[in-house]
Parts: C-alpha cells; structure tokens; sequence
C-alpha cells in the first residue's frame, strides 16, 4: 500500500472518530478548561458571586446587568500580571471583557466559597 492510501484511510478514520466524539458529547455539559485564565474563570464562577456597593452604583449607572458579567467571566482575560493570585487569604485577578463596545476591567477577589467583585471600570 503505497503513501498516499495509508494517508486517505487516516484521514476516513480520523474524520469518522472526530464527528463519533462530537455527537457522543453534544448533549453532555463538558468543558475544556486546561489553560490558566480558563481555570481561573471558572474557579470563580463555580464560587456565589457578590457586589460591592461601588459596583452596584456603577451597573445602576452604567445599564449593566449581572448576565453582562457572567458573560465576561466565562469569556474575559485574566491579566496575571495585573493580578495577585499569590495572596494568601484570597488572590485577586484583574479580568477584561467586552460589554456591547465598552471594554470593562473587573477586580475579583476570590476566597473559599465567596468571589466579591470589588470594582468595575470601562476602558476607554
């Protein structure tokens, strides 16, 4: 058999085995979540979520509701640099995401059981 069947039939297998997996875990809730910021994200959305009162008043005033950050936790950027994940107590992350056009920067501190979103500001 020469180089290019040996090719064709890994590509048919490798296609028949890829579309198997993807009907197998289209009704299951799993997620990927091996890189740092996704581990971060989710670590903090699996935690009750709180507000401060500064937040409050700033979603009040800017029209922002908590499906907004829900959004920006699934799909926002930690910035470690920005961050102190080393605090011993409970780390604090900076997270960017898109609201509508507005780049919002959210600082989280995540303890235990309890993830508090301290303040919120729009990039400009």
């Amino acid at each position: 058999m020469n180089l290019f069947k040996r090719f064709i039939y890994y590509l048919i297998g490798v296609s028949f085995g890829s579309i198997v997996v993807y009907f197998i875990w289209k009704g299951k809730d799993v997620s990927f979540d091996y890189g740092m910021d996704a581990r971060t994200l989710k670590t903090i959305r699996t935690k009750k979520l709180h507000y401060s009162e500064n937040v409050k008043s700033f979603m009040k005033v800017k029209a922002i509701d908590s499906s907004a950050i829900l959004s920006i936790l699934k799909n926002g950027d930690v910035d470690f640099g920005k961050s102190n994940q080393h605090k011993k107590s409970c780390p604090e992350y900076f997270i960017t995401g898109k609201h509508f056009k507005e780049e919002l920067q959210l600082w989280v501190v995540r303890c235990d059981s309890i993830a508090t979103i301290e303040k919120i500001t729009v990039k400009n």
